[in-house]
């Protein structure tokens, strides 16, 4: 456990060994988040890259365009198998010295692993960033009154970044109609500014701010997802994680054929259910119960006892029948609309 996550525990949290997340109980049960919240993304890994050819290197391996990241911005980006299917999902952003990446926890050190093994020669260091980097999420109607403290000018659009002497702060799509941001700083400034942040703002559990992910439309990879989707299946080419007038990377061919080549049949759909769901679950169509028509992308208990997932599913079977979580005679799932439009 770093000293972050000791920190919490001493002050109230709960960590969950199996990922490294974090749950208050000092937070009381509401129908609704906090005017203003703060979660420490816990369960989040960074890799860093470093070296002269820390850009172009990766810009070889993953499906946004690295190499024209300016400090001012973050991206999403995908990393695929050789066969197009996403090994994990990104949001990259620049240091004066660094690259970093974050994906799950569980995940990082296999995917650390695989992109070093694809160095050879290039002028690239990759470094586990974990421990010495606290990630914070902050959200709600009153989030800028706490955040303005520290960044008097706060970045204005999705994934728009801001650097300070208090670290770096990016925008983040909005969540239950309020803003919601990243703030990266140092694990020692964190340690030191938690009593500021929390007389202001209420800590909510890592689950919590999962449910956030999930109503602003953007899924993570985890490990039970892992080389089950091709970007456009989960809609990541829609919110700004591939690009596809940028050269070479491993499944480039597959993911451009995807996009070009014929309608697609499967998206991924924002749903709910009154049963407990996870990443990986399958969920099967009433019209075709023999087998599954889709999977849980990711999944988290919503405010009123449910479950708020996103579904990646057979675009046929959402329109016609009713769909169900684990089998055809599990729990119904209801539809909402994503934050954003799916193409006709």
């Amino acid at each position: 456990m770093n000293t972050w996550l000791q920190f919490l525990a001493v002050n109230g949290a709960r960590v969950d060994e199996h990922d490294s997340s974090v749950h208050f109980d000092s937070t009381p049960p509401a129908p609704e988040l906090p005017r203003i919240y703060v979660a420490p993304l816990t369960d989040q890994g960074l890799i860093a890259l470093e070296g002269d050819d820390a850009a172009s290197f990766l810009h070889n391996q993953i499906t946004n365009d690295v190499e024209h990241l300016p400090a001012t911005e973050a991206r999403l980006a995908a990393y695929c198998s050789p066969k197009g299917r996403m090994l994990a999902s990104f949001l990259m952003w620049k240091t004066e010295r660094e690259i970093l990446l974050q994906l799950p926890r569980q995940i990082q050190p296999p995917i650390q692993k695989r992109l070093q093994m694809f160095v050879l020669r290039a002028k690239v260091k990759l470094q586990d960033a974990g421990d010495r980097h606290a990630l914070m999420g902050i959200g709600g109607t009153g989030c800028s009154e706490l955040l303005a403290a520290w960044f008097p000018v706060l970045p204005a659009q999705p994934f728009a970044k801001i650097d300070s002497d208090n670290g770096s702060l990016i925008r983040l799509p909005d969540a239950f109609g309020a803003a919601r941001y990243q703030w990266i700083l140092p694990a020692e400034a964190a340690q030191s500014l938690w009593p500021e942040i929390t007389r202001s703002a209420t800590p909510i559990s890592t689950e919590a701010w999962r449910l956030t992910e999930i109503h602003s439309g953007i899924p993570q990879i985890t490990q039970p997802t892992q080389e089950q989707f091709v970007p456009q299946m989960v809609n990541f080419e829609l919110i700004g994680g591939v690009n596809f007038k940028k050269g070479c990377y491993p499944g480039q061919e597959i993911v451009a054929r995807s996009q070009y080549l014929g309608k697609l049949k499967r998206r991924m759909l924002l749903a709910s259910a009154s049963a407990e769901a996870s990443a990986g679950m399958e969920v099967y169509s009433s019209a075709d119960p023999d087998q599954p028509c889709g999977m849980v992308v990711n999944a988290a208990r919503n405010l009123q006892g449910g479950t708020d997932m996103l579904v990646e599913i057979k675009v046929a079977a959402a329109e016609s029948g009713t769909v169900h979580l684990g089998s055809a005679q599990g729990p119904a799932l209801s539809f909402a609309s994503l934050p954003y439009a799916l193409p006709a």
